[in-house]
């Protein structure tokens, strides 16, 4: 018994819908990083889903990049982190200001 494609698609809209939500809701950058995380995974879930449907392979080697680029978001997201946290106690979004210098 399969699960049809769209069901998966509806799915990765929920998750993509929620991490949109965190992104404009939160100001924690750690919990910011995290939803854009979900976000990116919910545009692979998307390229998996069709790359299913239409037998294509296309999908998953876009699903390659995409956690290529995740992975370079992550490790340039926490260098800043750590730079705020060096400075400050908490770490928002409001405090991304001090780094100019």
């Amino acid at each position: 018994m399969s699960v049809p494609g769209s069901w998966y698609l509806i799915l990765a809209a929920i998750l993509f819908s929620m991490g949109v939500i965190g992104v404009l809701v939160r100001r924690n950058v750690i919990v910011m990083f995290m939803c854009i995380e979900m976000m990116l995974n919910a545009v692979n879930l998307t390229f998996v889903t069709f790359a299913r449907m239409l037998n294509d392979i296309g999908g998953q080697v876009l699903v390659f990049f995409v956690l290529v680029v995740a992975a370079a978001e992550v490790v340039v997201g926490l260098g800043i982190v750590v730079s705020i946290f060096r400075r400050r106690v908490g770490a928002t979004a409001d405090d991304l200001h001090i780094l100019k210098g």
